[in-house]
């Protein structure tokens, strides 16, 4: 069969499957790139593929200045897309299985209290010169998603409705659109409701939506992509990148440097699975010890 045959067909049955567009479109951008490699170098059949193909699609990438953590990712998804021949018979085996991943330098940057203050300060200072909705709308999704840390996703379909101000809760569709509850603190609470209370003010009619476009219509991956993009070139951080998910990942690190079990961290960020958790413990391991050292009871006591 033909790989680009296969691929559409492939990409149909993930849409079936219910598939989020999210990941529909990650598997067009990075198994798209070893369907187009394998095209170009003459390799047109699903059968003609083999497993020196995949690893010459992942030199080329990383030639190309990918990052392990990239390649592995591509990887994954050619994985993915030779199970599915297999289980349809279009091949006998998954000639990716045979390609191991590259090793990976396991460091994930998060905020600084100064980078922090300093993305809410230049929201702080639009929305004294410009009172506009956009700059009201940056500095709440910088306080939402550091104080629930939340995904992308979760906060682009938040609505209104999900939000529970009396009992200091929100309801999310998480990964796999399952309905999760995350907690607010009273501080989190009292800025979405000052928000609210603005939107209603600035759009003739409240939007479902917490977070809007200029149309007043739900955001969109890109449009979220395109606010942090912009605020990354405007803060000009050296060590990190201006993400939601760096957010995300800044959350986590409050927790576990808190001191908090690595049960409640995986209940809180709601990993599926603790071993997930037990990554984020464990990379931050030093910085915990130094936070034993320096508050662990023994040291007042005279023992």
């Amino acid at each position: 069969m033909l790989l680009k045959f296969a691929y559409q067909d492939f990409l149909d049955d993930r849409k079936f499957r219910n598939t989020t567009d999210v990941n529909i479109q990650n598997y067009k951008v990075l198994l798209g790139g070893f369907i187009n490699y394998c095209i170009e170098s003459d390799v047109m059949n699903v059968e003609d593929v083999e497993s020196k193909h995949v690893k010459q699609y992942l030199m080329y990438s990383q030639r190309n200045g990918n990052s392990a953590g990239t390649i592995n990712t591509k990887l994954q998804r050619i994985r993915a897309f030779f199970n599915y021949l297999l289980e349809e018979g279009m091949v006998t085996e998954n000639v990716a299985s045979k390609v191991k991943r590259q090793r990976e330098e396991v460091k994930i940057n998060v905020f600084s209290d100064m980078q922090i203050k300093q993305m809410l300060s230049y929201y702080r200072g639009l929305r004294r010169r410009e009172k506009s909705y956009f700059a009201y709308r940056g500095y709440m999704l910088i306080v939402t998603f550091l104080g629930t840390g939340i995904r992308r996703t979760e906060i682009i379909n938040l609505k209104w409705s999900d939000i529970d101000f009396d009992n200091l809760t929100m309801s999310v569709y998480g990964k796999r659109r399952k309905k999760e509850i995350v907690f607010m603190t009273e501080r989190l609470a009292k800025e979405l409701s000052a928000y609210n209370l603005f939107c209603k003010r600035y759009f003739p009619q409240l939007s479902d939506y917490v977070f809007v476009n200029r149309d007043n219509n739900q955001m969109t991956q890109n449009s979220i992509m395109l606010i942090f993009q912009n605020l990354q070139k405007k803060m000009n951080f050296k060590d990190v990148r201006v993400s939601p998910h760096t957010f995300r990942h800044t959350f986590c690190h409050r927790l576990a440097m808190s001191g908090m079990s690595a049960f409640a961290i995986q209940k809180m960020m709601r990993h599926e699975n603790i071993a997930v958790t037990m990554r984020y413990v464990a990379m931050w391991g030093n910085e915990l010890k130094e936070q034993n050292d320096k508050f662990n009871p023994l040291n007042n006591l005279d023992i």
